[in-house]
């Protein structure tokens, strides 16, 4: 582990000598992550990009992207985009990338079951903001917003997220 990895700890997650409050799925921690059980998997993850809304944030890295009105991400485990960003009208089973609320204002797309994706494996597994301290995510790891614009700002595409 070096100081440039997002490592969880019972502290919340270590980064670059700091810690962040967070919170994790609300099935905790797994080794053995399925589509729907709310874990948060076990592992050693990469940073594989970020999103943002271009309508409510300035853009946050040169390598981010924006997020369109029609961009949706699909968890249907026996589509051939499974755990894949898609466009909609998008028929098979996907979660709303462009959300009203603030929790996908900016997010950070781990590797995890991508890009080559395992059916039923789980899917979108992101670092974005929390609705509220210690609220559970589906699987994802949440931050307050001031802490995820802290860390997007010194994320590169590779970094680790350390799942212990």
């Amino acid at each position: 582990m070096t100081p440039n990895d997002l490592v969880l700890t019972p502290r919340g997650v270590r980064f670059k000598g700091r810690y962040f409050p967070c919170s994790i799925g609300k099935g905790g921690l797994s080794d053995t992550k399925r589509e729907g059980d709310g874990a948060t998997p076990r592992g050693v993850h990469k940073i594989v990009g970020m999103l943002y809304r271009a309508d409510r944030l300035a853009e946050p890295r040169p390598w981010a992207l924006p997020i369109g009105k029609d961009d949706l991400w699909c968890d249907a485990p026996d589509h051939t985009d499974y755990n894949q960003q898609v466009r909609g009208p998008f028929a098979a089973s996907h979660e709303v990338m462009r959300r009203a609320d603030p929790l996908y204002d900016l997010i950070l797309i781990t590797d995890w079951n991508w890009q080559e994706a395992v059916s039923g494996r789980g899917s979108a597994i992101f670092l974005h903001q929390w609705r509220r301290p210690g609220y559970a995510t589906e699987g994802c790891i949440a931050f307050s917003r001031a802490d995820l614009h802290w860390i997007a700002a010194r994320v590169v595409p590779g970094t680790r997220v350390i799942v212990p």
